[in-house]
């Protein structure tokens, strides 16, 4: 009895320390909050983070602006080099092109105007510039 739940334990494991282990997030906390928030779906399902996974499952996790869906291959409770987490799970080639053609377009658009918050210049700029539009839009009335 005791040699079928040490084997059960290696072929099952917390989706929290799996996703973790496999380096999808920096922290088990980290882990937990986002099964928490339902950005990971287990089966189609959403899950809880002490939801047991095995070998063959389906994945599918949401961390804006990307979901990736994958399938587990190896069960590992130690978090381990990133090659290594690489072996955890296979990527499905839909999810891959998927992040490909996303990639390319976010790569395409423009710049943003202001790199993180605005300056105090900025701020005067953009205020300088809808009292501009304001009075435009006053005298044509």
């Amino acid at each position: 009895m005791a040699n079928e739940d040490k084997n059960s334990s290696a072929e099952s494991l917390r989706l929290d320390k799996w996703v973790w282990a496999a380096r999808f997030f920096k922290t088990r906390q980290l882990a937990i909050e986002a099964i928490t928030a339902g950005h990971v779906d287990v089966n189609g399902e959403r899950a809880k983070p002490a939801k047991t996974i095995r070998i063959g499952d389906e994945l599918t996790l949401r961390r804006p602006p990307y979901a990736t869906e994958l399938v587990v291959m190896g069960i590992c409770e130690k978090r381990v080099s990133a090659p290594l987490a690489r072996e955890l799970y296979d990527e499905k080639p839909d999810s891959i092109a998927a992040r490909q053609v996303l990639q390319a377009e976010l790569r395409d658009m423009p710049p943003p105007l202001f790199k993180g918050r605005p300056t105090k210049q900025d701020r005067r700029a953009l205020e300088r510039l809808r009292q501009s539009m304001t009075h435009t839009f006053s005298d044509e009335d």
